[in-house]
């Protein structure tokens, strides 16, 4: 199982669960049981509690999937003799983690490894970005965006009740843990929001986030948007897109040589 011993990130990761858990506590146990009204309670109760454990699980595959990280020491004399190498071709290395850098392959400070198409090192999933657990991470930000939209409106709806009808049994308690939940809702949908939007463009482009920073040079050969969604979610477009618990099936490279 791949896991980055990185204390900041772990700290990050249990945040994110706590907060996210929180999220569902005042949802059910604030807002929606003591309602009264059983079928509205019933549905968004439903539907909530299906976009959390989706949000939950994506989170863990994004952090427990190896990204794409390259073998570390593979830049040995044998090995690059196999990869038969003809004329004109050159092979890079990297000096930090001594393995044979693929295309497009970049090193990470926090994972000491190269990974391959890495995006960026993300601290709420205490892992990389990259090659393999891309679509885990989209899915991640996706529900969470969905999660706060959702808690926003039933905070939103709560208050509106509460100004037309009695205030009366809202508690300083309640009203405290409303508030709370009501402004994490809002900066984690502009966050999640955000970062949905970028990732997604980011694969529609094929063009990872540290290539866009420094602006290195598409050596790679361009492709439409459809394939490029394909190659991150899974080759038949389906429900698999969105679940987490189906592995997108990439296609397998070595991606080591690079013509000059």
């Amino acid at each position: 199982m791949w896991f980055i011993r990185d204390g900041c990130g772990i700290v990050f990761a249990i945040v994110t669960w706590f907060l996210v858990l929180y999220a569902e506590f005042v949802v059910l146990f604030v807002m929606l049981i003591p309602s009264g009204d059983y079928m509205y309670s019933a549905i968004n109760g439903i539907v909530f509690s299906v976009l959390v454990f989706l949000a939950l699980a994506s989170h863990c595959r994004a952090m427990l999937t190896d990204p794409g990280a390259v073998p570390k020491g593979n830049a040995t004399k044998e090995f690059i003799e196999s990869l038969q190498l003809t004329s004109g071709q050159v092979l890079y290395s990297c000096p930090k983690c001594c393995s044979i850098k693929p295309d497009r392959a970049h090193h990470c400070r926090i994972c000491k490894r190269c990974i391959r198409k890495m995006d960026h090192h993300c601290p709420w999933i205490n892992n990389c970005v990259g090659e393999k657990n891309q679509k885990y991470f989209v899915l991640f930000t996706m529900y969470v965006a969905l999660i706060s939209l959702h808690a926003l409106i039933l905070v939103g709806f709560h208050f509106l009740h509460c100004f037309e009808e009695d205030c009366s049994s809202f508690s300083p308690t309640t009203m405290t843990l409303l508030i709370f939940l009501g402004l994490e809702a809002l900066l984690f949908l502009i966050f999640t929001s955000a970062m949905f939007r970028i990732q997604m463009l980011s694969i529609c482009t094929d063009e990872t986030g540290i290539e866009q920073l420094k602006k290195e040079d598409r050596k790679w050969a361009k492709k439409t948007t459809w394939v490029n969604l394909k190659a991150v979610f899974g080759h038949r477009f389906s429900l698999g897109w969105a679940s987490p618990f189906v592995m997108p099936n990439q296609g397998k490279t070595d991606g080591y040589q690079h013509v000059i």
